[in-house]
């Protein structure tokens, strides 16, 4: 199947770089995604710019691709999912949830300059980053690519409601399913809530396993690709 790979904020395509080798071996094409204003030097993007971007990966899939979100980008494929409801196999959620209508993608932290850059590891500290290195933090700061404030700002606008027919998998790393089914039945996941499929995997890892287990989280999304 062919498997889109949607990083989240900060993130180009190459994080995804040893979870697509895994997926090639066991069958599957994946297609990393460098987000425009996230590792093409487009400083003015905005959130519909992303979300283009999205939906032309899915359009030139030759078959129905499953599309997976990380973090914030869970959004842009519930996005995709909105947009193209028809041409989607499933929609894999990575340490996050869809943002609703009307809500701005990712307004978390301080932008300067017109961009929002890594605001460093006190944010996440606990359980998010707990499983990565010195080495490893100093490597994804290092790299980390400040988001633009048309993406960071953009406002999601959700129109179609085929997308709660698009199976959706979530994958629970710094948090349990038992913790997401909870939010999701408390009313604090409103998209999840009227999903008709969704479906829940544990993976033992921070907010960031591409980083920290990217063969075990190929293998979550194997899986999820295999199951109907």
């Amino acid at each position: 199947m062919d498997i889109l790979l949607i990083g989240g904020l900060w993130l180009d395509g190459s994080v995804w770089d040893r979870v697509a080798t895994t997926l090639e071996s066991l069958g599957h094409r994946p297609v990393a995604l460098t987000l425009p204003g996230q590792g093409d030097g487009a400083a003015t993007a905005t959130l519909d710019d992303q979300v283009a971007a999205v939906l032309a990966a899915v359009d030139a899939a030759p078959d129905k691709p499953m599309v997976v979100g990380h973090s914030a980008a869970c959004a842009l494929a519930w996005l995709a999912a909105d947009r193209r409801p028809e041409r989607l196999a499933k929609v894999a959620l990575i340490g996050g949830i869809p943002t609703p209508d009307g809500r701005p993608y990712a307004d978390f932290f301080e932008v300067r300059d017109g961009a929002m850059p890594f605001p460093g590891w006190e944010p996440f500290a606990g359980p998010d980053a707990a499983d990565l290195d010195e080495a490893a933090r100093r490597e994804l700061a290092s790299a980390a690519i400040p988001v633009p404030e048309g993406v960071a700002r953009g406002v999601v606008r959700l129109t179609d409601e085929r997308r709660f027919a698009v199976p959706v998998v979530v994958v629970c790393p710094e948090f349990t399913p038992a913790q997401a089914r909870k939010w999701i039945d408390g009313g604090d996941v409103p998209e999840l809530a009227r999903a008709e499929r969704v479906d829940f995997v544990d993976i033992d890892s921070g907010h960031w396993p591409m980083i920290s287990r990217p063969a075990e989280l190929a293998r979550v999304l194997a899986a999820a690709a295999e199951t109907g």
